[in-house]
């Protein structure tokens, strides 16, 4: 099984000069929890809802987003200042047990991934991965299943 199989095409993502606030509302209010950064389609960086937690919080100069259930405080950063560099990507060809091994030893929880000339194609996240986890594991309880009823 290969990346593009499991992969997420339609990706949200941000750019370095972006406010925090605009990752806040993505983050938010389309569920996800990995936004790449991008510059030029290319992918050099990444903020997680945790990276952005950490960032909001209750700041002195600070303006206040009512979520419904908290409030949280934004502070006026660019996401350049908490987004992550170094990121791990993979590509669609990358075989899936090779991208999750790369998750779980890096301790991450999302792939970008890019095409041959680095361009942002997709995001394999965690979820994506225990989602056909579970599917491969249910087939394989019914399997066991209607074997053990045959004996």
């Amino acid at each position: 099984m290969r990346v593009k199989e499991l992969m997420t095409s339609k990706v949200f993502t941000v750019e370095q000069q972006d406010l925090i606030d605009r990752a806040f509302f993505l983050i938010h209010y389309e569920k996800i929890r990995h936004l790449p950064v991008v510059k030029k389609g290319k992918v050099i960086g990444i903020v997680s809802d945790r990276d952005l937690y950490k960032a909001l919080g209750p700041k002195n100069n600070s303006s206040v987003i009512e979520t419904g259930v908290t409030e949280m405080h934004v502070i006026p950063k660019k996401v350049q200042n908490i987004m992550r560099r170094g990121v791990l990507t993979v590509t669609p060809d990358t075989h899936a047990s090779e991208a999750a091994a790369l998750m779980a030893d890096n301790k991450v929880g999302a792939l970008p991934v890019v095409n041959k000339e680095d361009k942002l194609v997709g995001i394999l996240s965690a979820t994506d991965i225990l989602r056909v986890f579970s599917k491969i594991e249910k087939t394989n309880e019914n399997h066991a299943q209607t074997m053990s009823g045959n004996e």
